[in-house]
């Protein structure tokens, strides 16, 4: 299986990066990870909707060429639905077995994704209600990924 992360801007923090590569590391084993990563639009104080909204589809420009129609896209959104990591890791697996080789993972910058990224998702998840920073996202994103395969695989994991 291959998984990509698609995320708009860079990781500016080392310790951001230090967990990113370490779950690179350990999803080695499990599934071929790739990281793509779009640039971001710089959001002035006090913008607007509508530059908010300029912002948004500039971002999403990028990241639709990105896109593959013969991948699965799952955008992360605060509007998409819920799972544990037990019906996430089923998800993964459901993709596999129905032959599926590659899940595209979408993670907007700080303003979200915009309505033409949204509308191309096979499925839209969320991991909560609260806002995160995008960059956490993607540790996040990661570190259930990796825990997805450890209970596909019925390896051991922190509950």
């Amino acid at each position: 299986m291959k998984i990509t992360v698609i995320t708009v801007g860079r990781l500016k923090e080392k310790f951001y990066r230090d967990a990113v590569a370490e779950y690179e590391k350990r999803l080695g084993r499990y599934c071929k990870l790739e990281i793509l990563q779009v640039d971001d639009e710089r959001t002035p104080d006090k913008a607007s909707e509508a530059e908010e909204d300029l912002i948004r589809r500039k971002e999403a420009e990028r990241i639709i060429k990105l896109l593959r129609e013969d991948a699965c896209i799952v955008t992360l959104e605060i509007a998409g639905k819920m799972y544990d990591s037990e019906a996430f890791a089923h998800i993964i697996e459901k993709r596999q077995t129905a032959g599926m080789s590659h899940i595209q993972f979408v993670i907007g910058g700080s303003l979200g994704l915009h309505e033409e990224v949204c509308k191309k998702a096979d499925l839209a998840v969320s991991f909560s209600k609260m806002t995160f920073p995008h960059q956490l996202m993607r540790v996040v994103l990661l570190e259930q990924i990796y825990r997805a395969y450890r209970i596909i695989h019925k390896e051991p994991y922190h509950k």
